[in-house]
């Protein structure tokens, strides 16, 4: 098979749907606060609103895997797309018109959550099916999403200034069009396993969602991450997003809190960038020395340092994390077979949301007792541990990237996950679960 470098028209036309989409979702927390606060809703309404688009996702973005390892998953992306700008549309038109029930809203946010479930898993298995530089792809959709990230709150606040919600629910919805017709444009290769198209199911649905918690069960270094990614949702990142909020505006303003927010982004740019010129041979291993950047963001805040140095601190941990989520994502993508790809990665983003409520919901309580200075330096110190748990399991540490040359004699071809020929991804280093050998996978050391 020819190599498919990263720049090309069908990957071009998959980067555009992945910044359009991430712009429009970055609008909708601006939209949807603007809009309730002025029917006479409070923030708890807010909040019901956007927790049942998240409870929706994370209960069922498992059975979205399943779902997309049984199907088509460009016409599965494009079907949720076509449904989300229903969904959005119809939003719009409730608040143009002035029309705003809460249980409407939530249950549009519940739709939309179940249609984000069945797009999600289909994300991991098509950038290896668009370019054979996996990194380098993950690289550049992280830089795009980050920029979108950073435009979709002002493109929010003007619509709002100069139209009404209603018009930043409208132009949400037109974000969703523009991916479904750019999923619709775009020439996916067919991944072949085993002889036959993935996408396929090979039993029930409860067989396989049974052999997608196997084989994720099979990979110490997934399992191990996800593991450890769980206590960082509860004690890091979940408390620090709301606290970092609340400390930055009462002390310093709103406008301060909007700097921050907006070097943290800026932060996530730079470290796209550099995932895409550095090639480290142990991605996982590069990418948790990475995360010890995080520790300047909970710390420079919890300290009550000056907006400008807040607003460093913020960057630099941008940067590791967004470094770290490249490697992360590259590593699942080339080191875990082609049909049951979009069932693991669904196992890692419900592990990884799973516990980010719960940690949100103690850092309130934990302030009060504590004061929120002295809980994002609890935080400061617990990210320091994260990196540390990851790099002590040897299967996270010593996983091998899959285009690495063997270290022991010549590597046998084999065909690996993105349809290139090179060593067997996690057995190259004798680590990690079933490698991607272009069959079905073969059962590799369990730890």
């Amino acid at each position: 098979m020819a190599p498919r470098p990263v720049w090309s028209r069908d990957f071009g036309l998959f980067f555009v749907a992945r910044a359009v989409a991430r712009l429009g979702d970055t609008m909708l927390p601006v939209a949807l606060a603007a809009g309730l606060l002025q029917h006479g809703y409070g923030a708890g309404a807010v909040g019901l609103a956007m927790a049942s688009t998240a409870a929706a996702f994370a209960g069922l973005v498992v059975f979205g895997g399943v779902i997309a390892d049984r199907f088509s998953t460009r016409k599965l992306m494009i079907g949720a797309d076509l449904v989300r700008l229903g969904t959005q549309s119809l939003a719009a038109v409730l608040f143009y018109s002035g029309h705003v029930v809460l249980w409407e809203i939530c249950a549009i946010g519940f739709v939309n959550g179940v249609a984000g479930a069945v797009f999600q898993p289909g994300v991991a298995s098509t950038v290896p099916r668009l370019a054979t530089d996996i990194q380098g792809a993950n690289g550049a959709v992280r830089i795009a999403e980050s920029a979108a990230q950073l435009a979709g709150p002002a493109v929010a606040g003007l619509l709002v200034g100069f139209a009404s919600p209603g018009g930043v629910f409208a132009a949400h919805a037109a974000t969703y069009a523009v991916s479904a017709l750019c999923l619709l444009l775009l020439r996916l290769p067919p991944a072949v396993t085993g002889g036959a198209p993935a996408g396929h199911g090979s039993g029930t649905f409860r067989v396989d969602l049974v052999e997608g918690w196997r084989e994720f069960r099979s990979r110490t270094w997934l399992w191990g991450v996800i593991a450890v990614w769980c206590v960082y949702m509860i004690a890091v990142w979940g408390p620090a997003v709301p606290l970092v909020a609340t400390e930055v505006v009462q002390q310093h303003g709103p406008r301060a809190y909007g700097l921050v927010n907006s070097a943290l982004g800026a932060g996530t740019v730079v470290g796209g960038f550099l995932a895409l010129r550095l090639r480290p041979h142990r991605m996982l291993r590069a990418g948790a020395f990475a995360l010890f950047a995080f520790v300047c963001f909970p710390a420079a805040v919890g300290a009550s340092l000056g907006v400008g140095a807040m607003a460093a601190g913020a960057a630099v941990a941008g940067a590791g994390m967004s470094f770290w989520g490249v490697m992360w994502a590259t590593s699942v993508q080339t080191q875990v077979p082609t049909d049951v790809l979009n069932r693991l990665h669904a196992y890692d983003v419900a592990g990884s949301l799973a516990m980010m409520p719960v940690g949100q919901a103690l850092a309130g309580p934990a302030a009060s007792a504590l004061g929120a200075e002295h809980v994002l330096l609890v935080s400061a110190g617990i990210s320091l541990l994260i990196p540390v748990a990851l790099l002590s399991v040897p299967a996270i540490r010593g996983l091998v990237r899959a285009d690495a040359p063997s270290a022991v004699g010549p590597p046998g071809p084999v065909s690996g996950p993105h349809g290139t020929t090179g060593p067997a991804g996690p057995e190259a280093s004798g680590r990690g679960g079933p490698a991607a050998t272009g069959g079905r996978a073969r059962r590799a050391h369990r730890h």
